[in-house]
Parts: C-alpha cells; structure tokens; sequence
C-alpha cells in the first residue's frame, strides 16, 4: 500500500493539538491523524503500586527538566558528537518499541493509521507534535517515503537557552525515534535525517525519512547509530546496471545492532580490546558468542596473527590433549607425522575456546597448567614450548553452578573469569530485529541469487513476536530458509516461508479490546469487576494463579508472550510461576528471580 503525498503544513493553531489530529484548517491534513481516543484509553493508572502502565508496557512520568539535565551533562561529559549517538540510539530504541506495538493497537485499521501510533504516541507522551506531510509506505516492496514537521522540541529549547543557536540540527532523540520506529515497522533500516531545524534558525524542524540505500553523503548521521566503531558500519549500497538493476547490496560490519543490551557488550569489548586480557564469553547458544571473539580479535593488537578456534564440545576426551597441544610423530597408533596443536598455531595471535564448559575434568586441569605457565608439551614429546596467545573462551553453561556441583574446576574459572562478556539473548534485544532481518535478507539474497523485496506486513509482525529459543543462529536460518523458499522473482517474504522445525511460525492472535473499547462493555460487565470477583470467594492467592495459568494457556505455553499480557517481564512471570511449583516454568527460568 503506498499512501498519497498529504497537503504542505501551514501555521499551527496549538490549542487544538490535544485533539490528537492536525490543527490545520485544510480538510485533508485535518483527517490525517485518526482518532486518538483506542491509544489515550490504554494509558492506566495503577496508584496503590505506584505504576503506569501504556497497554501492558510500563511507563514512568518524568519531568522534561530532568532530560534537559540529562542532555546538558551529556554534551559537556562526552562531547557533542558521543552525546548525539548516545541520544539518537535512545530514540531509536523508544520508537522500535513503540513500533512493535502499532499493529495490535490498531489491527484492523489501514496501514498508514498503524503507522501514525507513532506520531500520535509522541503526542500523547506530551514529547512532540509531529505533523505529516508526506507519507508513502508498501512494507512488502521495502518502499517508505516520511515526512514530518514539529514546530516546538524540548531538544530546540534546551540547546538555545544553553549553548546558542546551532550550526547543526540538534532534535537527536526524535531523529533517533523516528528512524527506530519506522525501521521496525518497516523490518528494514530506514533513516531519518532533520532537514531543518529551529535550532539553526529555521522556523520549524523538518525530518526527512528513506530506506539507508536511498540516501547519500549519510556517513555523520550513521555514525549517531553507531554503538562502537566496528558495529553497524554501512557501506553504501550500490545498484548494480543491467537487467537486475532493482537489486540492491549490502555490507555489514559483523556486529549488528542498537539495542541497550548489544550496545553494553559493544562498549566492554572496546574497554579490552587494546589489552591482552583473557575474555571469557557468556550467553545462551547462538547469540553470537564466535563473532563477538572474531571483532575482538580484529579491533585488538593482534589483529595480524592468528585466529584459532576451537568448539571444546566437539572434540573426544581421548584427542582433546593432541588437539589443544600438538602431537609427536609415533606417540601413538595413527600418529604417522608430528603435528602443532591449535596452541603453537595460535602462537603471537588469539585462540578461541568456544564451549569451554563441556571440557572434560582432566582436560580442565591441563588446560589450567597450560594457561598458568604459557608452556605446552606436545603428546610423546619432551620438550617444552613456549606460547604467546591470548586467551577468548565462550560458555552457555553457568560456571558458578557447574563449580557447586563438582562439573568444573574452582581454579580454572578463576583464570577465564578476568573479563566476562554478557552477550544477551535476542527476546531481550528486539530492538535490533529490523537491522538483523535486513542483513539477513540482502545476504542470502545475493548469495542464493534470488530478488526478494522484504517481508509482508504478517511475517514482519510473526518475526517480532516470535521467542527465538535459538537465538540470532535461529533467526539466519529462518531468513536463509524463507528466501530459498520465495519464488525469488521480486515478491516478498511471506508468513507461509517462514519455517522453524519444518513447522510455520505461529501468527500472533490479535490483540483483543479493552472493555472500554467494546461496544456492548457496559452490558456485558454488569456489575463492577471488583464486586465480582469479591462473590467467587477466591483469594488473591487463587487469583493470581488462575490469571496466570490462563495467560500461559492462552499464549500457547510461550511466556514471553503471556508476560507481555499481564503487564510482567519474562522474567517476573516466570519467577512467580516457578515459586508456586508450576512445571512450566521450571526449566524456564533457570532460577532467574524477578526484575
């Protein structure tokens, strides 16, 4: 769907913005926002708790004072430059998250009155009035054309009254959001960039938003989505001549991503990459843990040795030795030539031992002797070599838990622990689903030689609601699979390519109405809801219970998904399930207590 070009702004009448429409006396900006009674309604107090909740997200008040504080401190701690990055990605995360919900705010309205939750959430945040002037979108064929104007920024007037006016835009937050949210809502990167700016003298602020590969001369504001030098680094995208000149590349540094998770790993591997430290790695199976110990390797002061990799898992108890160290020619049957094991190959370089959990207890404590002395003796040899390496190991196992029951050495852990980088899973860094389905897409494209536009509005919707038990590795290979299954003649991908386990990946439900919203509410409720649940007699206990036990039920057994219901984190819903014994949650969990 592509959504015609809307009116030219004109003065604003600022008394009318509560509306939630545009002030404007033409007739069709004045239709440009729908109503924005379905969002105001979600918006609830809860007093005795001391919460806010918007839908099942929980929100806070905070004075506009306190971002002005923030901001201030900001620009006069890191540098206008850090500021502006560090500002932009936390819009860019607010607007990915306020993305995922437009859909199930309004599930059967048109495609561009789902986009406009956006705009009209900042409104309601009392942040900013974002007036559209243009606005064309077709998720399927990756097309998006924004426009949009404010005439007032907190950003505009904290930057004034301190620093003066601005040679550059300085709306870094909004800019930010926009980007996250119309990236998210898009499943493919798209960028804002401010066009004018009051800051500069111009008598409103103006964004201009595209898909990243219709942009150029962008490198300044690509850097403000930069987390650390080596994340995100776009190419420009060329279009190739001839016959397929629709088809677009791309190339991604081997990180991706802008979430607060990613963005925290990011900034403690540029803390030691400079050092030779040893690293240690921790998070579930397939979030990246490899490529993470790769862009270490690069960004380090080795980066013109070796890197060597071992998967500790796959290798037998009885070679493990011969592997790690080397072997001597006859030191047993089959040794038919003498050998350097993975530590003389990893000699001035990096050696990389992924999965160090699932060592053996004998391998443990070669492995120590090894790393305390930096000396190793090759199976049936007697002399001692010398190593210079340094030392990245990765796990997806607890150590602390693994050392209490007796499955790993005190000792060893001692010498990995030095460093520890948490690598989150992806259910808790959605916010870089957008930029990880496009590197996917454009990567297996091309290698597989097929043209795929994007992805339709309901594969978009099933890849953010989706748990991803196997991580980032599950994600590839969804989007691998999906386009060797489209027909690869320019269409999009669709729900039906989307397979996990030679199964579809289920389509969220749509989000069912508040009673409010409900015609026939006030008839079907009766009495107060209070009042009924007083005459079942049931405790707060059994309530409680039955709430979640339903929640669960309804998702499906997916408690991501129940907990988004009931207004909890994964965590906390878990949590309270596994402390009243259900089986659910038991492996869930993991002992994970509430957030």
């Amino acid at each position: 769907m592509t959504e015609a070009p809307l009116a030219a702004p004109r003065p604003i009448d600022k008394g009318r913005l509560a509306t939630g429409r545009l002030a404007q006396t033409d007739d069709s900006l004045e239709r440009a926002y729908p109503d924005i009674g379905d969002l105001a309604a979600r918006l609830r107090f809860a007093f005795r708790d001391g919460r806010i909740w918007f839908d099942n997200q929980r929100v806070a008040l905070v004075h506009l004072s306190t971002l002005e504080s923030l901001r201030r401190e900001l620009i006069d701690t890191l540098g206008a430059g850090e500021a502006r990055g560090f500002l932009t990605r936390m819009g860019y995360s607010s607007g990915a998250r306020d993305a995922t919900l437009a859909r199930k705010l309004r599930p059967n309205h048109a495609l561009r009155d789902a986009f406009l939750v956006g705009p009209q959430l900042r409104l309601l945040q009392g942040v900013v009035s974002m007036e559209p002037v243009r606005l064309e979108i077709d998720v399927a064929a990756g097309h998006f054309l924004g426009e949009f104007v404010w005439p007032e920024s907190f950003e505009v007037d904290s930057h004034l009254s301190t620093y003066g006016p601005s040679s550059a835009p300085v709306c870094w937050m909004q800019i930010g959001y926009a980007c996250g949210y119309a990236s998210t809502f898009l499943g493919r990167p798209v960028l804002f960039k401010e066009m004018e700016c009051r800051a500069s003298g111009a008598p409103h602020c103006r964004a201009l938003g595209k898909p990243i590969e219709q942009w150029d001369d962008i490198d300044a504001d690509l850097a403000a989505l930069q987390p650390a030098p080596f994340a995100n680094r776009f190419t420009a995208r060329r279009r190739t001549t001839g016959p397929a000149a629709a088809r677009e590349t791309v190339v991604l540094d081997d990180l991706v991503g802008v979430s607060a998770g990613f963005v925290g790993a990011c900034h403690l591997l540029t803390k030691v990459a400079d050092t030779d430290a040893t690293v240690l790695f921790l998070g579930e199976t397939g979030v990246g843990k490899e490529r993470f110990a790769h862009t270490l390797h690069r960004i380090g002061r080795r980066a013109d040795k070796p890197f060597v990799a071992v998967n500790c898992a796959a290798i037998p108890d009885n070679l493990i030795e011969s592997e790690l160290f080397g072997v001597e020619k006859g030191a047993f049957t089959g040794a038919l030539a003498s050998r350097a094991g993975r530590f003389e190959r990893a000699h001035g370089g990096t050696l990389f031992l992924d999965e160090v959990g699932a060592l053996s207890l004998p391998a443990q404590v070669k492995l120590l002797r090894a790393l305390q002395s930096r000396e190793i003796e090759r199976v049936g040899d007697r002399q001692t070599r010398h190593v210079d390496i340094r030392l990245v190991a990765a796990t997806n196992l607890d150590l602390d838990r693994a050392v209490a029951r007796g499955e790993f050495r005190d000792d060893l852990l001692f010498r990995l622990n030095i460093f520890p980088i948490r690598i989150p899973p992806l259910r808790e860094r959605r916010d870089d689903i957008p930029l990880l389905l496009d590197h996917f897409l454009h990567t297996f494209a091309t290698l597989h030689r097929r043209e795929v536009t994007g992805f339709t509005e309901t594969a978009i919707q099933a890849l953010y609601d989706y748990d991803y038990p196997g991580n980032i590795r599950e994600l590839e290979n969804l989007i691998e699979r999906a386009v060797i299954l489209s027909d690869g003649r320019g269409a999009p991908i669709d729900l039906c390519h989307l397979q996990t386990m030679g199964r579809p990946i289920a389509q969220a439900a749509p989000r069912e109405p508040l009673a409010a919203e409900r015609a026939d509410a006030p008839a079907a409720a009766g009495k107060p809801m209070v009042e009924r649940l007083l005459e079942t007699g049931l405790s707060i206990e059994a309530f409680e219970d039955e709430l979640m036990d339903a929640a669960v039920n309804r998702a499906g057994g997916n408690l991501a998904r129940a907990a988004r219901m009931l207004g909890l984190t994964r965590p906390q819903l878990a949590y309270r399930l596994k402390r009243k014994g259900n089986p659910v949650a038991e492996a869930e969990s993991g002992g994970s207590t509430p957030n």
